[in-house]
């Protein structure tokens, strides 16, 4: 809830309050907020749990597009786009655009042997690259011609 207040803010609105109430009402004031936040709290808990015993298993389905708004909050672009190359949501397909199919390192690494029919897979999966060792100081990177 106040996750982007952080230390400096809390000092400023300690200052101004007590520019503004006094040492002598800053106190009373202080514990009044806190029984108000923490009444409106159960306020809020206590509408969430009735809505979940009215809706029952519906109530999840009506939470799931506030959590992917919450999941989008962490969304920079980095995760955005390793989520669009590697993620398995959204195509109805075993092989995404990217040519990317989920599964195919384990076949490779099995020796292109599938695991239900033993029979060899008919799309032959991208060689698997090793590791590379960390590069030292002023060493550049290797450029790769095919990445682009």
């Amino acid at each position: 809830m106040f996750e982007n207040i952080g230390m400096p803010e809390i000092l400023v609105l300690v200052v101004a309050g007590l520019f503004i109430l006094g040492p002598e009402r800053l106190p009373e004031a202080a514990a009044w907020l806190g029984r108000a936040v923490r009444k409106v709290k159960e306020f809020a808990t206590g509408a969430q749990d009735h809505l979940k015993k009215e809706l029952g298993p519906e109530f999840d389905q009506i939470q799931q597009p506030l959590n992917d708004l919450r999941s989008l909050r962490s969304l920079n672009p980095r995760t955005a786009i390793t989520r669009s190359l590697f993620s398995d949501d959204g195509f109805a397909g075993p092989v995404k655009p990217n040519g990317f199919a989920p599964g195919a390192g384990t076949a490779a690494a099995a020796g292109g042997v599938a695991a239900a029919g033993g029979a060899a897979t008919a799309s032959t999966p991208p060689p698997v690259r090793e590791p590379q060792p960390p590069l030292t100081s002023g060493e550049k990177p290797p450029v790769d011609w095919d990445a682009t």
